[in-house]
Formats: C-alpha cells, structure tokens, sequence
C-alpha cells in the first residue's frame, strides 16, 4: 500500500499534510529572526542589528539555524492541532495542552540558539545532555510559564486571525474565497496580537529556560526570574526583542496561513487555489 496516496484521501489526511507545509513554512521564514529574539531576551544590552553582526561575523550565517531541527520535526502534529480549533475556550485549552509536547521542544531550541560553540551536534545531542544531567524534570525546565503564555496567546491568535478575515473580505468565513493578500494580513495581525498579549512572559520563559547547570542558576523560578529581572534591567526588559518578535510573527503567520490554505485549496479542488468550498471544522 502506498503511504502517501492512502494518506490524501482522506480529509484529515489532507489537513494534516497541510498543517505541515503550514508550520515548515512558518519555521524556516522566520527562524533567523527568533534566533535574534531569544539572544535579545536573554542579554543584559545590545540592539538587533549588533547582535545580528556579531553573530554573522564570529559564529557565520549557519548560527541563524542553529536548532531549527528541533521544531521542524514536531511542526505537523503542533500546526494541524492548532489550526483545527475554532472554539475560544478550546482555543486556550489547546495552547496549554500544546505546551506538554513544545516546552521540551522550546528547551531545546533555546540551548542551541544560544549555543556559542559546537558542544552540540544537534536537537538529540542537547536533550541527552539534559536527561543525563537534569532527569525528565530538566527537560520540562519552565514548562508552568509556557503553559501560561500559551493559553491566552492561542486566544487571542485565533480571533484575531478570524475578525480580521471577515473585516477584509466579508463573508469569507462560510465561502472559504478570501484572497491571498487577505490570510497574508489576517495571520500576520494574528502573530503580532499573540506576541503583544503575552510577550513579558515569553522573555521570563526564555531566562529560565536558558539556565542549565553549565551555567549559573540566576533564578529560583518564575517570580524570582521577574523580579530580579525588572529590578536590575528595569520594566523595558519585559519587552526587549518585542519589535523582532513582531516583525517575525508577521512574517511567520503570514506564511503559515498562506501555505495552509493554498495546500487545502488544492487538495480539495484539484489545484484549483480561487475556489474552495471546503472549510475547516
């Protein structure tokens, strides 16, 4: 039997290969920019474009990518969950819910990028480390303050991506035949709301996270991380990296919402990407 094949037939097969294209598109539009992001949040000063520099001319344009396998491999499973949700209430429980499988994938991915030298060859190398030095509880490191952020970004993601569909192209909703230009604006607005909303929790995340016992324990835990954050750094390190992490979630939810459509449109119509009577449920 050949995999593929069997898989497209089916509707939810159709979806779930969607969400992949969706969330690979996601990840690789704006990887360069998260990468910039975590450095940003976990350091004591330093600008975007210094840090970008810095990072190009010691570490090369690899160091950009550096982790990026590790959301790449769960991207499927997270995008096709997510995207499916049309509730508000599942909505938030899904971001929470999401943060059981993502927080040790976040870990990660946080480790690498801010990984200076090749101690590590990749995602498998870093979670060993950790699971040799930190047990499973290491690998779970600041999943409460995921969980947190994750629940009202989700919310706030997903009506926002819906209000703005429907204010650019009435009706669209129950026609499914909104322009490109359309999920392009409604998913990147989406992005930017979700960061805006959450966003000093996702930089107390990013600190505790990024501690590991080759480091320095600065922080005891969520409280401790805020409130010797803002006291040493003031209340702007609650935002710090926030304009690149705008202009990447609108570039990202661009992306991912575009490819997910366009690749429903054509599975459902035959590669026929104007007309979609399908809608997701």
């Amino acid at each position: 039997m050949d995999f593929w094949p069997e898989i497209l037939r089916s509707s939810w097969g159709k979806e779930f290969v969607a969400g992949g294209f969706g969330g690979m598109a996601c990840i690789v539009s704006g990887y360069p920019l998260d990468t910039l992001r975590i450095r940003l949040q976990n350091m004591d000063s330093g600008s975007a474009p210094s840090i970008l520099g810095r990072v190009v001319s010691w570490e090369g344009p690899g160091a950009l990518y550096r982790g990026m396998a590790a959301p790449l491999a769960s991207v499927t499973f997270q995008n096709r969950s997510t995207l499916l949700q049309r509730c508000c209430t599942r909505r938030l429980g899904t971001g929470a819910l999401q943060s059981i499988m993502l927080s040790p994938v976040e870990l990660v991915k946080i480790r690498l990028q801010l990984q200076n030298t090749s101690s590590h060859t990749g995602p498998m190398s870093v979670a060993k480390t950790i699971l040799k030095t930190e047990g499973l509880r290491g690998l779970y490191r600041g999943f409460t303050i995921s969980a947190l952020r994750d629940a009202p970004a989700h919310g706030f993601y997903f009506w926002t991506y819906e209000y703005v569909r429907e204010q650019l192209h009435p009706g669209c909703r129950k026609s499914g035949e909104e322009t490109l230009r359309t999920m392009v604006m409604a998913g990147g607005l989406a992005g930017v709301a979700s960061w805006v909303c959450c966003y000093p929790l996702d930089v107390v995340k990013t600190r505790l996270q990024a501690q590991s016992p080759a480091t320095a324990h600065k922080y005891k835990g969520i409280i401790d991380c805020l409130q010797k954050s803002v006291k040493q750094e003031g209340y702007s390190v609650l935002w710090r990296g926030l304009g690149t992490a705008v202009a990447r979630a609108f570039v990202v939810n661009g992306a991912i919402f575009s490819a997910y459509e366009i690749a429903l449109r054509c599975f459902f119509n035959n590669g026929n990407i104007q007309d979609r009577s399908h809608t997701v449920a």
